[in-house]
């Protein structure tokens, strides 16, 4: 039996749509949540200071909280540093990728849309995932770094602002065969239904999550079971993540100290 628990790394609270399906796949797992708020958005920060930013901030909570599996939930650092990663530490790190393959197989059209941050649109991990699953298909790549933040805020207690929404998701309605959109950032399954009520039709909405999930259960064997919330840390405090991070069974947040 391993004691340490199964830590999610995000650059905010998006990474708790990967927990909601971590705790579905491995109901009885102890698990830490890290997040890098202080610097968020990742997505529109320059490379290089992100993949150092990254292995500071992951090598930091992986030491503080003695995880036995690094799940980098996030699309913006997985593209980016997840080698780094695996080079860097010694536990098995799990990285996240938009969902280009299940896409390509779900579209009848054979469009379908990626709504991602800019950092992941345009990104060549990206482009050859195209390439790679959906050579075929007509792919609408659409940045919405706009959506990290209402994400961010809904959990935390604000409403979503609907119109900044509609404008987000406006480009994906340009052609009406357009029948499937890959949810790219992991803060967005978090406003799914948002996301929903102001498409003009019924889309498939995709995400990487159960993927994760179930990549996750191959890796970990024996993982330690969970006694009480989750602990949580934090790269800058905020007391409003305090409830967000409690609907997910975390405790209030602590903050990581950097070396």
């Amino acid at each position: 039996m391993n004691d340490g628990p199964i830590l999610v790394f995000d650059s905010g609270v998006g990474g708790l749509s990967v927990v909601a399906a971590l705790r579905g796949q491995l109901p009885g797992a102890a698990l830490a949540y890290a997040c890098d708020n202080a610097m968020l958005p990742y997505g529109l920060r320059e490379d290089d200071w992100l993949v150092a930013r990254i292995l500071r901030v992951c090598e930091a909570a992986v030491a503080a909280s003695r995880c036995v599996t690094l799940v980098v939930a996030c699309n913006t650092a997985s593209t980016l540093a997840l080698d780094a990663l695996r080079d860097r530490l010694s536990i098995p790190v799990v990285g996240t990728v938009p969902a280009i393959k299940p896409a390509a197989a779900a579209s009848r059209s054979g469009h379908f849309g990626l709504l991602a941050t800019s950092a992941t649109v345009s990104r060549p991990y990206t482009l050859g995932l195209i390439e790679a699953y959906a050579a075929e298909c007509r792919v609408t790549r659409v940045a919405a770094d706009a959506l990290v933040r209402v994400a961010e805020g809904w959990l935390t207690g604000d409403a979503p602002d609907l119109e900044v929404i509609r404008q987000a998701l406006a480009p994906l309605w340009e052609d009406p065969a357009l029948d499937t959109v890959v949810l790219g950032c992991t803060h967005f399954p978090l406003l799914r239904d948002f996301l929903a009520a102001a498409a003009p039709r019924e889309i498939h909405w995709i995400d990487s999550s159960e993927a994760i999930a179930r990549r996750t259960a191959r890796v970990v064997s024996g993982v330690a079971p969970r006694h009480g919330p989750g602990k949580s840390l934090v790269t800058a405090l905020d007391s409003r993540l305090t409830a967000g991070l409690a609907r997910f069974d975390f405790a209030p947040p602590k903050l990581l100290a950097l070396d």
